[in-house]
């Protein structure tokens, strides 16, 4: 039952599954394996025979009875969702597996786990493993609700869908990674309890929720203006929208050069070609990709002004980049050879060979011939998936055949075109976004509670409690702060109030003083008297060269305070002369200030006689960690941090809540 250390790692190896010639894949990839219950198989006899026969009969269930309600009129970003056969060999798993690039439309990720998850619903025999280039990503979506034991170090082949529900191997049955055929064979056993936490489920299903119908509301329907060829093309093979907002939003300085000229789909053989009107569908981030892209219309291309109607130049500008689209990847393919040559019965079965379904076979052999019958006769079957895979993997074939079917102007005058759906979504996601972000927000807070043993009893309080709506203060605030800042700080970073031990400094005084007249020199200290310091007493006053007379103290104070009176007036004249007086939150004047000399209480320089009262301290700390803290618009940021780890946490701002936008 076990794989072997080279085959576990050719089923964990995305590269592998696909062929070691194939080019390196792109890092927004999601992959996909289906193991069949009793996937490990010998490699010839009649039992390879039956593998091979059970999973041709899985791949035409899956792709003919159980997805095609789902994908109809869905259109994928770059690649379709489709599956190949993974024939058994020696030790390995007969599977079926598959790749789709998603791009920047990580709904098509998503889509295909939920089509997995269906997957698994109707054939409960299967086990399915889903990976990207982060790896498990269905264990990131789930992250706050995970065991703590399970790490990405630890995760490989533990993680697995299964009738409707993610599986997670337990680390008490396997205390290291599983091979391959030992998680196979505890998930068709059920000997062991596999099934993840209930939050687990929880998790990935609000991110699955709203699938099939999701999956609906992420296409965009729009009308726009395109030459004849473009929209002939589009009527008939509505996928390769995908390839033109790619070859569009990739452009390079090259492709550029071929929609200067236009000469496939602008350029016909009486000359320019018909603008017409027609309806294309694609994905939301298509039409991201398109509409949010200043692009100048080549020299060529006739495009009607703005002064002509919105409707009318917004219609005719996206088709002109779309039809710019079409023609860069149309020259792109065609002059780079970038395509499999022969017909789509050809690239069958190249895909066929590459993916090792003849392995071990000679060609034109009985068996060969009969596996090829086989494939083929399926390969006509599946006419959905195996169309839109063949069309995407030779455009510029499949374009010249539409191409060269008759179609003219008449084709598409006078006929009724659904309207353009509302792209208000495009400008008004910021709500929704935000709503993503508190979401996971509350998440990471509700983690951080529980790992902490955050459950305090009822009636007990603690710094958690410090500042929430009912208890919040904002004089808790100010003096919280100072104590923060009064503590002492080290290059290990400053010490939060009541973080540290309490415990008594232990002073080498000799051993200080001595530091102290390394660094000056010798000549900043005098010699420390012998002794234990034994002279400086209880009360902390020193004897020696380091006492002074006291009426040279009250001396210096004088003139010390007569100097910071001058100071202060001087220096609250400039400032009065500038707007930064107004950056300040002031308190309000006391009746005798002025005769208690307080600093920034004098006359101001702006001829106006106005007074600088003098700046409340605590209040504008308390206003400036406020504003910051609402910056951040519930977001983590310096403030948050800051207040956390002195035990703060401010109540959020509310329309509904008077003391929110007040605090």
């Amino acid at each position: 039952m076990e794989a072997s250390p080279s085959s576990a790692a050719a089923e964990s190896s995305p590269h592998t599954l696909f062929s070691e010639q194939s080019h390196r894949v792109p890092e927004d990839t999601v992959f996909y394996s289906i193991y069949p219950d009793g996937a490990f198989f010998p490699s010839s006899g009649d039992a390879a025979t039956a593998a091979g026969d059970s999973l041709f009969s899985l791949q035409l269930r899956i792709l003919d009875t159980i997805l095609p309600p789902f994908l109809q009129d869905y259109i994928w970003q770059h690649e379709n969702f489709n599956l190949f056969q993974y024939s058994p060999s020696a030790g390995q798993a007969g599977h079926l597996h598959g790749r789709v690039r998603y791009g920047d439309n990580v709904e098509d990720e998503w889509f295909v786990v939920f089509l997995l998850y269906e997957i698994s619903r109707r054939v409960p025999s299967v086990s399915i493993r889903v990976w990207d280039s982060d790896g498990e990503f269905l264990l990131i979506e789930a992250a706050f609700s995970l065991p703590r034991w399970i790490n990405p170090a630890n995760s490989e082949n533990r993680v697995f869908i299964r009738g409707g529900r993610l599986h997670i191997l337990p680390k008490r049955h396997f205390p290291s990674n599983p091979t391959l055929g030992e998680a196979l064979e505890a998930l068709e056993s059920g000997r062991i309890q596999t099934s993840a936490p209930d939050s687990v489920q929880e998790a990935v299903g609000r991110r699955l929720s709203g699938y099939p119908e999701r999956a609906r509301r992420n296409m965009h329907r729009v009308r726009v203006r395109v030459p004849l060829p473009v929209a002939q093309v589009l009527r008939r093979e509505p996928c390769l929208i995908s390839l033109a907002v790619e070859g569009f939003y990739d452009r390079d300085i090259d492709s550029m050069k071929h929609a200067s000229k236009m000469a496939r789909f602008l350029v016909g053989e009486g000359g320019a070609v018909d603008i017409v009107q027609t309806s294309v569908v694609m994905s939301r981030a298509m039409y991201a990709q398109l509409v949010r892209q200043s692009f100048n219309a080549p020299k060529c291309y006739p495009i009607p002004s703005r002064e002509q109607g919105p409707v009318l130049y917004g219609e005719a500008e996206l088709g002109m980049k779309i039809a710019c689209g079409f023609e860069m990847m149309y020259q792109y393919r065609r002059l780079s050879g970038d395509e499999v040559k022969g017909g789509s019965v050809d690239t069958f079965k190249k895909a066929l060979e590459s993916h090792g379904y003849f392995e071990g076979l000679l060609p034109g052999s009985m068996e060969y011939r009969r596996r090829m019958d086989e494939a083929l006769e399926r390969h006509k079957n599946s006419v959905v998936f195996s169309h839109t895979r063949d069309v995407l993997s030779v455009p510029v074939k499949r374009i010249e055949e539409i191409l060269s079917l008759p179609h003219s102007v008449r084709d598409f005058v006078g006929s009724e075109l659904p309207p353009s759906d509302d792209d208000s979504w495009l400008y008004d996601g910021e709500e929704e976004l935000n709503s993503a972000i508190l979401e996971r927000q509350r998440e990471m807070e509700n983690y951080e509670l529980k790992r902490r043993g955050k459950e305090k009893p009822e009636g007990s309080k603690n710094s958690e409690d410090i500042g929430v709506v009912d208890d919040f203060s904002l004089g808790e605030m100010a003096k919280t702060m100072q104590a923060f800042v009064e503590k002492i700080s080290s290059f290990e970073g400053a010490e939060v109030p009541g973080n540290g031990d309490g415990g008594e400094v232990d002073l080498d005084v000799r051993q200080f003083f001595k530091d102290m007249e390394s660094v000056l020199g010798g000549s900043g200290l005098q010699e420390m008297p012998e002794g234990d310091g034994d002279d400086i007493d209880k009360d902390g006053d020193s004897s020696s060269d380091f006492d002074f007379d006291d009426s040279e103290d009250d001396v210096d104070l004088e003139e010390s305070e007569d100097f910071m009176q001058s100071y202060s007036e001087s220096l609250d004249a400039e400032l009065s002369a500038t707007t930064l007086k107004n950056s300040f939150v002031r308190a309000s004047r006391r009746p005798d200030s002025a005769d208690h000399g307080e600093v920034g209480s004098k006359t101001g320089g702006d001829g106006d006689g106005e007074e600088l009262t003098p700046v409340d301290v605590d209040l504008n700390l308390v206003k400036s960690l406020i504003d910051s803290y609402s910056s951040q618009q519930g977001l983590p940021g310096p403030a948050s941090n800051l207040l956390g780890l002195m035990g703060l946490k401010l109540p959020q701002d509310s329309a509904d809540d008077p003391r929110g936008s007040s605090a």
